[in-house]
This record gives C-alpha cells, sequence and structure tokens, in this order.
C-alpha cells in the first residue's frame, strides 16, 4: 500500500468551526479520517504529523523551513510522497526554500492549503488535499512521477520554486508566471511530463545552514538616494534589486555609485524585474548595460519567493563569493530559465 506522510503546519485549510462559540479554530489532524471521510476511499496508508502549536504563514521562517526539510529527511525512506498542508500566504516561499534544501530528491512533496477552512460547506480544502494526495502517490514504472517540490491547488500542480500567489480572494490563488503548469485536475488528472524535473541521481541531501541577511531595493521614479542608501550601505549581505522591465534602472551616476560601491563592500547584488512575467536581460538596454558592468547579477525569470530562498540557501553553503555569484545564475532545481 502506498504511504502518504501528512505534515499540518497550520493555515486556514485545517480550520473548523467552534460549536460553542462559532468562532474558528485548529482541528485534530489525527482525526483526518473523520472530518475528511472521502479520504477512506483511497488506498493510501496516511499518517499525520501535526505541529503544535500550529503556526500562521506569516510566521514561516527560515528555522521553521528546517523543521520540514528535516522531517522529510528523517522519514524519507518510510513514505512514497509527502503532503505539506501550509497557509497560502508564504507557502511560495516554503516550497522554494525546501526545493533548494533537498538535493536529490526522487520523492513528491506537495504543499497545498486553502482560501476556506475545511469545515465551510463551499470550502475548496477537501479537493485540494485529495488530488494533493493523488498526486503525492502516483507512480510510473514503480517511480515517481514527480520528483520535486510542488504545489497543488485549484486544479493545477505548479512546480514550487516557480510559484507565486497571486490573488487573495479566488481559489484560484496561485500563478507559475514563467514555467508551464505540471499538472491538471478536471474529470481526470492530466500531467505534463515535458514540464517535470528529471530525477537525479544519488542519496537524498539535506542542506539547513540558510543566511537570511538579505535586504531588497525596489525602484521607483524618483527614489531618493537616502532611500538607496539605506539599503546599498547597510550590514546587509546580499541585495535583491527589482528592477523595471526586462532589468532596467535609472542611470543616476548617484545610484550607479551606491551599487558599485556596494559591490566593492563585498555585497551580491541580483537584478529582478518588478514585472511577474519575463525575464532580466542585462546589457540590452543603455539603462542596464552599467550594472552589467559593476557586476550585478541576472536573477533571470526568479520569481522573488525563489530569489529569497536561494540566495539564502547559495550564501549559507560557506562558499566563496565568486562561487556563490556563479550559483545564483544558474539553474539549480528547475528555478530559472537561462535562454
Amino acid at each position: 500500500m502506498t504511504k502518504i506522510l501528512i505534515i499540518y503546519t497550520g493555515g486556514t485549510i485545517g480550520m473548523v468551526n467552534d460549536p460553542t462559540n462559532g468562532m474558528l479554530i485548529p482541528f485534530d489532524f489525527q482525526q483526518i479520517k473523520e472530518n475528511v471521510p472521502e479520504l477512506s476511499r483511497l488506498d493510501y496508508d496516511l499518517d499525520v504529523h501535526s505541529f503544535n502549536p500550529v503556526l500562521d504563514s506569516s510566521n514561516m521562517d527560515p528555522e521553521i523551513w528546517k523543521t520540514l526539510a528535516e522531517l522529510v529527511y528523517h522519514k524519507y525512506d518510510q513514505y512514497d510522497g509527502f503532503v505539506i498542508l501550509h497557509g497560502s500566504d508564504t507557502m511560495a516561499f516554503t516550497a522554494s526554500a525546501l526545493s533548494f534544501m533537498l538535493e536529490n530528491l526522487s520523492k513528491p512533496v506537495v504543499l497545498t492549503g486553502s482560501q476556506l477552512p475545511i469545515g465551510e460547506i463551499r470550502t475548496d480544502a477537501k479537493e485540494n488535499l485529495i488530488t494533493a494526495l493523488e498526486i503525492a502517490a502516483t507512480k510510473e514504472d514503480g517511480k515517481a512521477l514527480f520528483p520535486e517540490v510542488c504545489i497543488y491547488f485549484d486544479a493545477q500542480l505548479f512546480r514550487g520554486n516557480r510559484s507565486i500567489k497571486y490573488n487573495s480572494e479566488k481559489f484560484e490563488a496561485f500563478r507559475s508566471p514563467n514555467y508551464p503548469i505540471l499538472a491538471e485536475a478536471g474529470v481526470h488528472l492530466q500531467f505534463y511530463r515535458n514540464y517535470i524535473l528529471k530525477a537525479t541521481e544519488g542519496e537524498l541531501k539535506l542542506h539547513t545552514n540558510f543566511n537570511s541577511n538579505i535586504g531588497v531595493l525596489k525602484l521607483y521614479p524618483g527614489i531618493t538616494p537616502q532611500a538607496v542608501q539605506a539599503i546599498t550601505d547597510s550590514k546587509v549581505d546580499a541585495i535583491i534589486l527589482e528592477t523595471f522591465g526586462s532589468g532596467n534602472t535609472t542611470t543616476a551616476q548617484w545610484f550607479l555609485d551606491s551599487l558599485r560601491q556596494a559591490i566593492l563592500n563585498g555585497k551580491i547584488i541580483i537584478d529582478i524585474s518588478q514585472c511577474k512575467k519575463g525575464s532580466v536581460q542585462l546589457g540590452r538596454y543603455e539603462t542596464s548595460r552599467e550594472l552589467l558592468k559593476m557586476g550585478i547579477l541576472s536573477g533571470y525569470d526568479l520569481t522573488f519567493e525563489a530569489t529569497v530562498t536561494k540566495l539564502m540557501f547559495v550564501m549559507g553553503l560557506g562558499l566563496s563569493i565568486e562561487e556563490s555569484r556563479k550559483l545564483m545564475e544558474e539553474s539549480l532545481r528547475g528555478e530559472l530559465t537561462k535562454d
């Protein structure tokens, strides 16, 4: 029998109404089949690990990612797949982080959640949970079909480190702006095999040392030297530069000098676009040519969530700045496209 471990971290999906006062409270996921009787019709051996206390996903941080990654790592040989129930607000950050922390993954780690509590009549929680379990259990020729960290939400399966949350009001909460979906749930589950990450050889490796000393500089017309230098002169180790269009910035000399000095001071600066769809192309226009010359890195089509977690991961490896810079522009877990 296929064995799946459900890891409940918290979030809307695990809420039910308290009959005494009508307030939403977490239910005990150890009794999950009582709340979702449909699970009894799945021919899976399900175990549940529930965080205690459960967490609002706004409180997620690298220490909690470490706990999740270690849990998957230490239970890896006991299960065919893993389903992580998580609040939607930071789900894309967690999925991206886990993709980097779990090297040589050959089993599915599927994150899901819901926009409405599982106890609500119109809830999306049951469908998301049941289909996430089916995806985690899917095999071909005895091997997992999805050997990567994914997000399943509202009938679509996304690569975790390509995902963003874009809507807080509709069931369609997530999108993958720069990479195709991996599967779609309709009357049947449809798998898009060409886009699924290929399983790698070797044993699963766990990476838990993250360096979160990162600054974010989002550009806007009229930005002042004081606002820029508050980031470039700070004691962060790396800066995410959120630029216009295909990686463009103002060409004001004071601005370029601020970035150049930050690089001379040993900071890694990576350029990603404020546009959700598309890729950074440093040097294509005059407004990004100087960035390329001074050594600013291209984030290509990385999401903000993947950029943050990849920087934390790469800087935590203890490599030289040059080695770290090189890794940031390489695709490690299918998180970016260079061509």
